[in-house]
């Protein structure tokens, strides 16, 4: 049994179902396997318990001690369930790589010194795999993949496996709905966001934060104007070849080795 707690991942499971209830007119046949856990009904929670019952997801009502017990084995930055708890049952195993960006985010603070690569619209998953991989070497904390136009299953593209030598089963990576947001969520928890592109200022002539986002845009239209509004910088990588840019795992590996060679100096 999976539990999920705080209030967005609820809410953003529960508003899929109620939008394909409302398309296709029939419960989505996942919400069956989840039930919502509550106490105090708070606006927030009213309002998930609303959509859930529209949706068709079960709601129950429980002392305090009902839902401790269900966050028992979370780590313990999770066990926080303000008051509600959602429980699914029998979904299918995911990679063990796989991990919720919210609990991810409520456990960053735990450590001082961090880099995320986001990667925007990257489709070929020789790039991601090849990314992958760099993550791996180079001690990424995580990677983060839209849902939509991207090489997003991860756990089960052969292509992926094979060109991260393995890595894709390791390096933690979660798969988002919006990339926009996630970005906004990192810089509230103090995380500096950085550009990949040929125009941005040379890498060697940035003083990157101990907390560093890289975002890294497809080879064709490069980073979505929206997620570039949320860069504190842009980064290029001095060149001196005649064709236009790198490629863009060969980017993103450049930019991550650059960054743990400076960690590396700064440990001595």
């Amino acid at each position: 049994m999976k539990v999920i707690t705080g209030f967005h991942s609820i809410e953003e499971r529960v508003n899929v179902f109620a939008k394909e209830k409302e398309r296709t007119q029939k419960k989505a046949d996942e919400a069956d396997n989840c039930k919502i856990f509550y106490n105090k009904i708070g606006p927030r929670v009213k309002k998930i318990l609303e959509t859930a019952q529209k949706a068709g997801v079960v709601s129950q009502k429980v002392d305090e001690a009902k839902l401790d017990e269900l966050v028992q084995d979370l780590p313990q930055a999770l066990q926080d369930h303000r008051g509600i708890v959602m429980t699914v049952t029998g979904e299918k195993q995911s990679a063990q790589n796989l991990v919720d960006f919210e609990s991810w985010l409520k456990q960053s603070d735990e450590k001082q010194k961090q880099t995320v690569v986001i990667l925007d619209k990257v489709t070929d998953p020789h790039n991601v795999g090849a990314i992958l991989r760099s993550c791996d070497q180079f001690g990424a904390d995580l990677v983060i993949i839209p849902e939509h136009n991207s090489a997003s299953n991860i756990g089960e593209n052969e292509v992926i496996g094979r060109t991260s030598a393995g890595a894709s089963a390791w390096v933690p990576v979660s798969i988002v709905n919006n990339l926009t947001r996630a970005a906004e969520m990192l810089k509230q928890k103090g995380f500096w966001i950085y550009g990949a592109d040929a125009g941005g200022e040379t890498c060697s002539n940035i003083d990157f934060a101990d907390k560093t986002v890289i975002i890294m845009g497809s080879e064709g239209n490069g980073i979505s104007s929206l997620l570039e509004k949320q860069c504190d910088s842009i980064v290029s990588i001095p060149t001196c070849g005649k064709i236009d840019s790198l490629n863009v795992s060969v980017a993103a590996g450049v930019l991550l080795y650059e960054l743990y060679r400076r960690k590396l100096q700064n440990q001595k």
